[in-house]
């Protein structure tokens, strides 16, 4: 036989047929919705159809949900609205969703793993572009427009080219403070935000095994942010570990029966890709995005770009606009940009142990500047009250929100003022993407914590506590 990879893998065992173009109609093992899937549910009733399959389609309420006390109601109607109509279609069509009341509820990106919908090997697909998260399990996972949501719902197959393959490999381990967040942020300034269009990536690697299961959701989270749909890395036994005892897992002698499925997984031996690339761990720094292009993230030790000194016309004219959108004087240390508030949360790194990582910076001290740290869903907001952290935020002067996308949206109540700068652990920063006229600098949440504390970009190495 070939020697095939994880993609191959799960792309074959889902493939139903090829059509004349190409293209493969795929069987979809786990649809998740959210309130701003509306649009396709309403081209189901405009056509008289229902869901084909309720027992895989799953929803959750997320983007629009505001972040104050849920004994407040939603201040914007439109924002009630759609989140009322989540509900009422679930309940119209019979299929499982976490609502604002419902313990299990959080953001898509967060639930989908944590209750264990979220398997090796399958295939899922969502109307969100970070549906590439649940790819850290080794699942084959990513993001879909509205009309593809309802093909979804109505047949549970999707037609889809099959994409080229990279494999991204991290030779050694990553130093002391810097986290998962600040490879992906390095991985895009790499090869550019552009740079694996076209390709479905593999994350490998000594480096990728030693994280942790969080942190592969982040990896995974943003590998979109470098033009794929999708980021995988092969299941081994921290995910088996990891999902062990999740509600929607297998149990008892069918989780083993599953593992022993899930080992043979992994890309073969002399398994190849159309596309190679390779960094070192042990030389990634914590990282910080200036501009409003994700491959604008550099060390938090280097300067901000001069664009005269760019041979590319468009690159100077690129460089320049950021510059300028973002009130930053080229040629200048990265490290001391003021800031006006933090970010902490988000389907990138919203889960306890990036709320662990932000508290063990901020424990016994006092923000310089306000800010917002919202966990990702309710079990990991009260396993961190549990620990306490959310005293730690209160008592540094951060505010501790209800789970949901909040502020890295922009659309639910929480946003950044015009010209304020934000020091955010969310996935985009492109112009206005927590607000219209806001300038997001993206980071790890330890490098948002040090951001608090300093009142500007810091380097976590520096201020972490011993």
């Amino acid at each position: 036989m070939t020697a095939r990879t994880l993609f191959d893998k799960v792309w074959d065992a889902h493939a139903i047929l090829t059509g004349p173009d190409g293209t493969t109609l795929l069987w979809i093992d786990r649809h998740l919705v959210h309130e701003g899937s509306f649009h396709a549910f309403a081209m189901l009733d405009r056509d008289g159809r229902g869901v084909r399959r309720p027992d895989l389609t799953f929803g959750v309420a997320d983007h629009y949900v505001p972040s104050h006390p849920r004994s407040q109601q939603i201040a914007d109607p439109e924002a009630a609205g759609l989140i009322a109509r989540l509900a009422a279609n679930a309940a119209k069509h019979g299929f499982d969703s976490m609502g604002m009341d419902d313990p299990r509820q959080g953001i898509v990106h967060v639930v989908g793993p944590e209750q264990g919908i979220t398997l090796p090997g399958l295939t899922l697909v969502c109307g969100d572009s970070h549906t590439a998260t649940h790819g850290a399990l080794g699942a084959l996972a990513f993001g879909i427009g509205a009309s593809e949501v309802a093909h979804v719902l109505a047949t549970q197959t999707l037609w889809q080219r099959r994409p080229r393959q990279m494999r991204i490999t991290i030779d050694g381990r990553l130093g002391p403070h810097v986290s998962a967040k600040d490879l992906i942020l390095a991985v895009i300034a790499a090869i550019g935000s552009a740079g694996a269009v076209g390709h479905a990536i593999e994350f490998a690697g000594p480096a990728v095994r030693a994280l942790s299961m969080e942190a592969r959701m982040t990896l995974c989270n943003m590998a979109i942010e470098a033009g794929s749909r999708t980021g995988m890395v092969a299941p081994d036994d921290t995910t088996f570990a990891w999902l062990a005892g999740r509600a929607r897992a297998p149990a008892g002698a069918a989780f083993d029966t599953a593992v022993a499925a899930w080992r043979a997984l992994a890309s073969d031996p002399d398994a190849t890709f159309d596309r190679a690339v390779r960094l070192e761990g042990s030389a990634v720094a914590p990282m910080v995005t200036w501009g409003t292009t994700l491959d604008s993230a550099l060390p938090v030790t280097a300067r901000l770009p001069d664009p005269d000194s760019l041979p590319d016309p468009e690159a100077r004219a690129r460089t320049a606009e950021q510059l300028a959108y973002m009130g930053l004087v080229a040629g200048t240390q990265l490290a001391g940009t003021r800031i006006d508030q933090v970010f902490i949360g988000s389907c990138t790194n919203g889960r306890i142990e990036d709320l662990r990582a932000a508290a063990a910076v901020l424990r016994g001290r006092r923000a310089a500047v306000p800010g917002r740290v919202v966990a990702g869903s309710v079990p990991i907001q009260r396993a961190a009250e549990a620990e306490g952290l959310d005293r730690i935020f209160t008592a540094a002067g951060l505010a501790w929100g209800e789970p949901g996308c909040s502020m890295c949206t922009g659309i639910n109540g929480d946003y950044v003022a015009p010209g304020a700068r934000c020091a955010a652990t969310s996935n985009r920063n492109f112009a206005g993407r927590q607000g219209p006229g806001a300038r997001t600098h993206l980071m790890s949440p330890a490098m948002a914590a040090a951001a608090a504390l300093a009142g500007a970009i810091t380097d976590v190495r520096q201020e972490a506590s011993p």
